[in-house]
């Protein structure tokens, strides 16, 4: 380039930048995109209130047997509809800024298939996921356990699930390597106290205070379904013997339900002067062995 065109080409980005249409088209441009992403931002918004009223609606009907899975489409469609606006709204930016849409979207599909080979385990991903959703394997609020994680399901999405611990970690899973779940919270749960009596102590009274006192408890225990089952003698170890009661629970409350019945059985076996077996050390010094 001579000195002669480059002044020229240079006096053109000047005389350019000094014309009044230049800035009105600029700055009708930056307005289009502002609006086009308000209007996203709105739609997405009035659409995720408008997908957890219907699910609401839902779950106030009598025929609505899984809140579970209510839960969990609510949130897929929430993030489902996030994207596809999105991606919509870019769509209309990059048409603003004078980029061909049609050809981007052809040349995409191309780069797509061509990058679809090399992404197998996204895909995987997003499969898994869609079946997880479809057969309702687990849902957002049950407490599962997979490969060795066991938590609450914060989450579904079609490539991820999230799984919060009871401690408070927070577990991030493809969906592609999720290959066995076992879900807590199906079915009922099934609380199993064992109560250890001395073998000094008579088993049939012990028996029947323990029987008498777990009639009482489906009362006092909300989680608890039907009375407790005393089942009978389940071991009898070096100082005790150990009698077992089983009580069927709502799913995952289990655990607080026979912590209660471990202090409550108690209770009424000391009110009942029925002791419990206590460790019994026996020393032998030097000169007597």
């Amino acid at each position: 380039m001579d000195i002669t065109t480059e002044k020229g080409f240079k006096k053109n980005i000047i005389d350019k930048f000094k014309d009044e249409d230049t800035w009105m088209s600029l700055g009708e441009g930056v307005l289009k995109i502002l609006i086009i992403l308000l209007i996203a931002n709105i739609i997405i918004r009035i659409g995720k209130v408008a997908i957890h009223n219907i699910f609401k609606l839902r779950n106030l009907s009598p025929l609505n047997k899984s809140g579970r899975r209510e839960e969990t489409l609510a949130k897929l469609l929430d993030n489902t509809l996030t994207y596809v606006v999105y991606f919509i709204a870019i769509m209309m930016v990059l048409s603003v800024l004078g980029i061909d849409v049609k050809a981007l979207i052809a040349g995409a599909g191309v780069v797509g298939l061509a990058v679809g080979f090399g992404a197998q385990s996204l895909v995987k991903d997003i499969i898994s996921g869609f079946f997880i959703i479809f057969e309702d394997q687990f849902s957002v609020g049950d407490y599962i356990r997979i490969e060795g994680i066991e938590g609450t399901v914060e989450a579904i999405g079609l490539r991820t699930t999230i799984i919060k611990s009871w401690t408070g970690e927070v577990h991030i899973l493809p969906n592609g390597s999720i290959s066995r779940v076992t879900n807590f919270s199906l079915n009922n749960s099934v609380a199993v106290v064992d109560i250890a009596i001395s073998y000094g102590e008579d088993i049939e009274n012990a028996q029947r205070v323990i029987e008498e006192a777990i009639q009482m408890m489906p009362g006092h225990y909300k989680g608890m379904i039907g009375v407790p089952s005393l089942l009978g003698v389940q071991t009898m170890g070096p100082t005790e013997v150990v009698l077992r009661v089983t009580a069927e629970t709502q799913p995952m409350e289990h655990w607080g339900i026979a912590r209660a019945m471990r202090k409550d059985i108690k209770v009424v076996l000391e009110q009942n002067g029925i002791k419990v077996p206590v460790p019994k050390y026996v020393m032998y010094s030097e000169g007597e062995m």
